[in-house]
């Protein structure tokens, strides 16, 4: 429950987000129109809209997209004639194309009453448009969606949303009709308000197919409401790991100091590992096995460069505590298609030197046992076989180390376990700047893309042919050459082929792999148009120079000096390679 309400003041605080911007000339267009019969109708329309077309996206596939950009084309048609009627009255009637009379219509031109059905029909018009800022709580939705596929739940979390945000728009509606009304009252003000809403309406119509609202009003909401919705977020539900935003990140207690007796609690019985595909490290290990032992069960997946920060701990862990008691299991729980190859999950296991058990949960079985939402993600069992302690995300290491020892004690009193374990990552698997990450994790394939600021559009699934934009702004970033963009990644389909993002964080990686024929992929990096020299990642020399070899996430750039907005290039001399999702660190 207290996620739907989550979602549902998301939703309310789009109201003071920039994304709001395009639409609410269409709103306020009926602002002297009954609320009853006109705002509220349109309003429901606009919700259900979006939330049914969001829902429909996480499993129709490519063509839910495509259906809802012709609607988009359509919906822009009718406001933009909308506009052209309320800037000058006498259009419909000397028009007489369909959509004119269709425009006329809706606006409610003289003194028919408002029919519900062409308001509802304005809603929908205004969902088809309405593409809101991504802030932590909308993104924790859609990656909720994103994972689970289509169900109710994902479905009634959007319409919370949606709702939340046609309650905050019905209250400034509500609040416009009586501004409206005293204007109304000034001599010869009505012409010039109507005029006014039409020009305002025409600038929406014009944002919208510009892109702005998915462009430049996107970045600018980065500085509205997102710490507010994290904040949010932390307080009902745990941090999501998966955003590079360093306010969803949990920050590490100081290593080495006394930290005070964690709080457990009964978290319900340790659910069942029989779900795995197979196991690495170990043979399959049941919950009746572990029961007389203090359980670690990690949630995590080889791309994930949250994860890989966390592992070092996780393996440190296992080594300090493996004689006491202590049985770590990483649950490899894949995002990718390409981490579901139990190959490719070994090859990571053993370049990242893990030596605890790992299940394969290639079909998610454990994760929706544990009803989990996160990479990582820790849960603590005692020797009885209850959880009693759970984190997510990565960071507060000596807090979950603090919870292994009061487990390990309560089953044996007479245990001296004391200290926390002192890592050191290299490479990926270093401790991220959070103060200075203000790039979001981006995906590459068209269901969970944004920011994509190339002039062309993306052809879902078909090879085509992208130019670079002459500037971009942070976080916005895009393609040049014959890229074939897929539903999670984008392939080249001959060389060369290149990618561009405009960033602010100190380190940058990438999700590569070498295409169906594993070919090794040769590139090279630019940075602010030059080679990396000190600045490059562990993958790259100081020349920028590399090669994608295998599927998994490849460190392109690590800062020595300032952080500041800088612009990243990748070129690939070579065809083939898959691009998934740039993280940042």
């Amino acid at each position: 429950m207290l996620l739907y309400l989550l979602a549902f003041i998301g939703g309310v605080l789009t109201i003071v987000s920039p994304c709001i911007l395009p639409v609410l000339p269409f709103v306020f267009a009926r602002a002297d129109q009954p609320f009853r019969r006109s705002g509220l109708p349109m309003l429901v329309g606009m919700a259900a809209t979006f939330a049914g077309v969001a829902a429909l996206a996480t499993a129709a596939g490519s063509w839910i997209g495509r259906a809802n950009q012709y609607g988009r084309y359509v919906a822009i048609v009718i406001f933009a004639v909308m506009g052209l009627a309320l800037l000058f009255p006498g259009i419909a009637e000397l028009l007489s194309r369909p959509f004119v009379r269709l425009g006329g219509k809706v606006t409610q031109q003289g003194d028919a009453p408002p029919s519900i059905g062409k308001s509802l029909l304005l809603g929908v018009s205004t969902g088809l448009l309405w593409a809101p800022c991504a802030g932590p709580i909308l993104g924790l939705i859609l990656t909720g969606a994103a994972v689970e596929g289509a169900s109710t739940r994902s479905a009634t979390l959007l319409l919370a949303f949606a709702l939340g945000a046609a309650a905050s728009l019905a209250l400034a509606l509500l609040a416009g009709k009586k501004v409206f009304a005293l204007m109304k009252r000034s001599l010869g003000a009505e012409e010039w308000i109507r005029r006014a809403l039409g020009v305002a309406v025409l600038l929406g119509v014009v944002a919208i197919a510009s892109g702005w609202d998915t462009g430049l009003l996107t970045r600018v909401s980065l500085a509205s409401t997102s710490s507010v919705e994290q904040k949010l977020v932390d307080r009902f539900r745990p941090a999501s790991s998966r955003s590079a935003n360093d306010a969803v990140m949990a920050s590490s207690s100081a290593s080495g100091a006394v930290l005070a007796k964690v709080a457990l609690d009964n978290e319900g019985k340790m659910p069942s590992l029989n779900g795995a595909i197979s196991w690495l490290n170990s043979s399959p290990l049941t919950t009746e096995q572990l029961r007389g032992k203090v359980v670690l069960v990690d949630f995590w997946t080889y791309s994930c460069i949250n994860c890989l920060r966390s592992i070092p701990y996780v393996e440190a862990w296992a080594e300090k505590y493996k004689n006491d008691g202590l049985v770590v299991i990483g649950v490899h729980t894949p995002e990718f298609a390409f981490e579901k190859d139990p190959s490719n999950v070994a090859k990571a296991v053993e370049d990242l030197k893990i030596t605890y058990p790992i299940a394969l949960d290639s079909n998610y079985a454990i994760w929706k046992a544990f009803k989990n939402e996160y990479w990582p993600a820790h849960y603590f069992i005692d020797a009885n076989g209850t959880i009693r302690f759970h984190h997510f995300g990565e960071g507060n290491y000596d807090e979950s180390e603090q919870v292994i020892q009061q487990l390990l004690k309560e089953k044996n009193a007479n245990l001296n376990v004391t200290g926390y374990v002192q890592v050191k990552g290299a490479g990926a698997e270093a401790t991220a700047d959070l103060h200075d990450v203000q790039s979001p994790e981006t995906y590459v394939g068209y269901e969970r893309q944004q920011n994509y600021a190339s002039p062309q559009e993306i052809s879902d699934d078909m090879p085509a042919h992208y130019s670079l934009s002459p500037r971009l702004n942070v976080n916005q970033w895009g393609l040049e050459g014959n890229w074939n963009v897929g539903g999670e990644h984008a392939s080249l389909e001959s060389a060369p082929g290149a990618v561009v993002f405009r960033f602010h964080a100190r380190d940058l990686h990438l999700v590569l792999g070498p295409g169906k024929d594993g070919k090794p992929i040769r590139f090279r990096i630019l940075f602010d148009g030059g080679a990396p020299l000190d600045d490059h990642g562990v993958d790259v020399d100081t020349n920028g120079e590399g090669v994608v070899k295998s599927y998994r996430l490849y460190q392109l750039i690590r800062q020595k000096g300032k952080v500041e907005d800088r612009t990243f290039e990748i070129q690939f001399l070579d065809p083939g390679v898959q691009i998934f999702a740039f993280t940042f660190g």
